[in-house]
């Protein structure tokens, strides 16, 4: 920067007054001011844009960074969903293979439908207690309908001697 002192700005000040003259010299000095203001103001706005610019170009980097690791990770799941389904492809097709190699299709069906039942029946004894069954008049039991029928009729009632219309 220029290095201007007290004196340097005293004797520019003596040199103005002699060769403007007092009469100009005030709006000669507002002139200089306000030129001086906006020559500041442009610089400052420079300033900001160039630093704004490196601000995006970095943001700019660090995203291409973002975006190279977020691809690689992908790639990384990608291969290890594919491997993982390539063994338990070949532990499936080990364990639906006899000795021999050729394919048990009824044991495989046999242990599916036993697993089906055990499932369905562990649902049906345990998921609701039967506290909750009775309070909330869920059945328990299934009737059938000579069942409920039998349950319902009053004892010294029988099925011919009751007419429905009378």
């Amino acid at each position: 920067m220029i290095d201007i002192g007290l004196t340097k700005l005293a004797l520019i000040g003596v040199v103005a007054l002699v060769v403007i003259g007092p009469e100009k010299l005030p709006t000669v000095a507002r002139m200089a001011g306000s030129l001086f203001g906006r020559a500041q103001r442009y610089i400052n706005e420079v300033k900001s844009e160039v630093s704004r610019e490196i601000e995006l170009e970095e943001l700019r980097k660090m995203q291409k960074d973002v975006q190279e690791a977020a691809s690689d990770f992908e790639q990384n799941i990608a291969s290890s969903i594919s491997d993982t389904k390539e063994s338990l492809h070949a532990a499936w097709n080990d364990s639906g293979t006899d000795g021999a190699g050729s394919f048990n299709v009824g044991q495989l069906a046999q242990t599916l439908k036993a697993k089906s039942f055990r499932k369905k029946k562990l649902a049906r004894t345990s998921a609701i207690p039967a506290w909750y069954k009775q309070q909330s008049g869920q059945k328990a039991r299934v009737l059938s309908g000579a069942a409920r029928v039998a349950k319902y009729r009053p004892a010294g009632q029988s099925k011919a001697s009751g007419s429905f219309f009378s």
